[in-house]
């Protein structure tokens, strides 16, 4: 088993659904990822937070395999967002973004943290994942992610990043638009071509593409109930990524079992409002969904 490091944020967001609202919740990539990965292995998290986050909301780490030694506190207001989603939750508005104490922050690693083999770029700005990389000792494994905004808006900088790190896990529409193709087995292959070896397209209500040295893929667990999204893909990267760096080696078997890990901890956390199913989950229950998937997916060959 072996610890990972994660640099990304932690925020307060306030969400609207069709199945009700939620206001000031703890969320953040940073925290998502960290919650879901913790259930495999030992987190170190390196984020920022105002003096407005308190004690009471630092207890959704308590209690769990989070190091929070790399967790800065500054002055001001933590990072705000505020979204509403659609019927079908097929599409989501941003009422507000709102970056605050995040808009300064730049990741400064505890020595401790910089000989971590696995590690995760969370959704950042490019240049602090390139920061974040040039802090750690010879990492065994570095997955990272990003999105449409940094795919347009820093290109170069993103190479740059593509470059150095073993995994991708971003969704289709970030895939299609980062190389460039429309069909995803091709736009899988020109991602590699700019540097991660292994590559993971989420594909939302159509589940998860991967691939490596060859294709695997896995679909969304039905579900009656969908309560808030929110979160979801990063809970996804914290089951995949804890599952990896549990394992002894990454072989194409680990990958895909991590995969369904991933799957599973995101179709559990979609049933209640932020990290709120996350936070209860027990070990157990967990199984019992990752054992869904299997009957879900398995079938007897001719």
């Amino acid at each position: 088993m072996h610890p990972i490091l994660t640099v990304g944020s932690v925020a307060f967001d306030s969400i609207k659904t069709p199945f009700g609202e939620a206001s000031r919740v703890v969320g953040g990539a940073a925290t998502y990822f960290s919650v879901a990965a913790s259930f495999f292995t030992d987190v170190r998290l390196v984020a920022v937070v105002g003096d407005d986050f308190t004690a009471e909301q630092m207890r959704v780490f308590s209690g769990r395999r989070i190091d929070l030694t790399g967790l800065q506190r500054v002055p001001g207001e933590t990072f705000r967002w505020k979204g509403e989603y659609s019927v079908d939750f097929n599409s989501r508005e941003t009422i507000y973004t709102h970056l605050n104490v995040f808009d300064q922050f730049r990741p400064v690693l505890p020595e401790s943290y910089r000989s971590t083999p696995f590690v995760f770029l969370a959704n950042i700005h490019p240049a602090l994942q390139l920061e974040v990389l040039d802090q750690v000792h010879a990492p065994r494994f570095v997955a990272a992610d990003t999105m449409n905004y940094w795919i347009e808006g820093t290109p170069g900088e993103l190479r740059k990043v593509l470059g150095r790190v073993d995994a991708l896990v971003i969704n289709d529409e970030e895939a299609r638009e980062l190389s460039g193709e429309s069909n995803l087995v091709k736009a899988a292959r020109a991602i590699q071509r700019m540097g991660p070896a292994l590559l993971v397209i989420k594909r939302g209500e159509h589940g998860v593409l991967v691939t490596r040295d060859r294709f695997f893929a896995v679909p969304a667990m039905p579900l009656e109930e969908v309560v808030d999204p929110t979160g979801a893909g990063d809970t996804f990267a914290g089951g995949f990524m804890g599952f990896l760096a549990s394992a002894v080696e990454i072989t194409d078997t680990v990958v895909a079992r991590a995969v369904i890990a991933g799957s599973a901890l995101a179709s559990l956390s979609v049933e209640d409002f932020g990290l709120d199913q996350l936070l209860r989950l027990t070990s157990g229950e967990l199984h019992d969904r990752f054992a869904a998937f299997k009957r879900l997916t398995h079938f007897d060959a001719l």
